[in-house]
């Protein structure tokens, strides 16, 4: 009878630890009720790769830092394997971010590869296989930051990406990026002739993301699709009525699929037509505010001719360290966020420090415009004092 006890103790033990733990990629077991939904009164808090100024970027614990520090989205990167199984990666090549080089076994597998223009040799994710990928370690891209999480996590797919999404606490959107359409549609096929949006758009679905920007089922589920490609935009416009977000490059750089310039895409013109399929544009900062010697210079009118089209804007990329600090703000990487919040009026950061950009927005704008009754407030006030007096 004894004996009988602890086998039924460890068979509940087990089934216990195996309910506690995320169940990748199966979207979603947890089933949270009533979530805290996703605020939209202030500015979005984009976590740039997760929260990858201290844990190495688009992995599990990335996001899973994120999320915890108080993001509103989670972005990310969506490229392919040989095998055409979509993954969360920046670079199209492994080389600077893996353990690549320790792998003797893929030391044949280097190639050069036309990547915008430019004859680019490395290890492209798109000649290997997810198995291979998954034999992979990603490490920190900067040496200043944090290295002891290097060799420690591995790519993730895209699927896995949206597990972490769906399996949080309270309602976090998704920011996933139809990155070098060009060069993947160009190097991996998928049967029945289907492309890479195709295929991008198909995982959204089979998750349940739809809807339009602030509808019912967007805010259930939040999504937002971003792309420099604006023929990739536009294809997927006919497939999903998910917001999406032009990114714009330097104004050195065309776009990499029309070849357009920077001047030509943030004109008045291309606005009113770009508007039918966007909802906004995700320019690199430094083309909304030009520098000089590390100095601002005085502002464009992009934010508002972007706003007079009824256009968001997202700018990137918002990183703590004094080195990408601008010498305006002190080496106070608050003092940038009120700059950019308040005086440029723009409707969301991507950062690489979700934590600093969530504590920033908690001090200076934590209550909704909904929050008109005394006690309220004053509740969330206390929680707000009590948060902080627990560190």
């Amino acid at each position: 009878m004894a004996s009988f006890g602890v086998v039924a103790f460890i068979f509940l033990y087990l089934l216990v630890e195996c309910y506690a733990r995320p169940l990748y990629p199966l979207p979603s077991k947890t089933d949270y009720k009533n979530r805290q939904p996703l605020q939209t009164f202030r500015p979005y808090n984009i976590a740039h790769r997760g929260s990858n100024g201290e844990i190495p970027e688009e992995t599990v614990a990335a996001y899973m830092r994120a999320i915890e520090e108080g993001a509103d989205f989670i972005e990310t990167d969506i490229l392919s394997s040989k095998d055409g199984v979509l993954i969360c990666f920046h670079d199209v090549t492994l080389d600077d971010i893996t353990d690549i080089a320790e792998h003797k076994e893929f030391a044949n597998r280097k190639r050069t590869y036309d990547v915008q223009g430019v004859n680019t040799t490395g290890y492209f994710t798109v000649d290997f296989t997810l198995e291979e990928l998954k034999s992979l370690r990603v490490k920190q891209r900067y040496p200043f930051r944090d290295q002891q999480y290097n060799g420690k996590y591995q790519i993730i797919t895209f699927e896995e990406y949206i597990a972490i999404a769906l399996d949080a606490s309270r309602v976090v959107g998704i920011y996933p990026e139809i990155k070098n359409p060009v060069l993947i549609n160009q190097h991996v096929k998928w049967p029945g002739g289907k492309r890479f949006e195709d295929k991008f758009v198909e995982m959204l679905k089979k998750y349940g993301y739809k809807g339009s920007y602030l509808s019912k089922d967007w805010l259930k589920q939040p999504a937002f699709i971003q792309s420099f490609a604006p023929t990739s935009l536009i294809y997927v416009s006919n497939q999903t009525d998910l917001p999406k977000i032009l990114l714009i490059d330097d104004v050195t750089i065309p776009t990499q699929d029309t070849n357009q310039s920077y001047w030509e895409i943030t004109s008045d013109a291309y606005f009113n037509y770009i508007k039918d399929y966007v909802v906004g544009i995700g320019p690199w900062k430094d083309t909304i505010v030009p520098v000089v010697n590390n100095y601002l210079q005085t502002p464009t009118d992009l934010v508002a001719r972007a706003h007079a089209s009824n256009l968001q804007v997202h700018p990137y990329t918002f990183r703590d360290e004094n080195m990408f600090l601008h010498f305006n703000f002190n080496q106070d990487p608050y003092d940038e966020y009120e700059y950019w919040l308040n005086k440029m009026g723009v409707d969301g950061l991507f950062t690489d420090f979700t934590g600093s950009l969530h504590q920033f927005q908690q001090w200076n704008s934590p209550f909704s415009p909904k929050d008109d009754d005394a006690s309220e407030l004053l509740r969330k006030v206390a929680r707000l004092i009590s948060k902080y007096g627990k560190k």
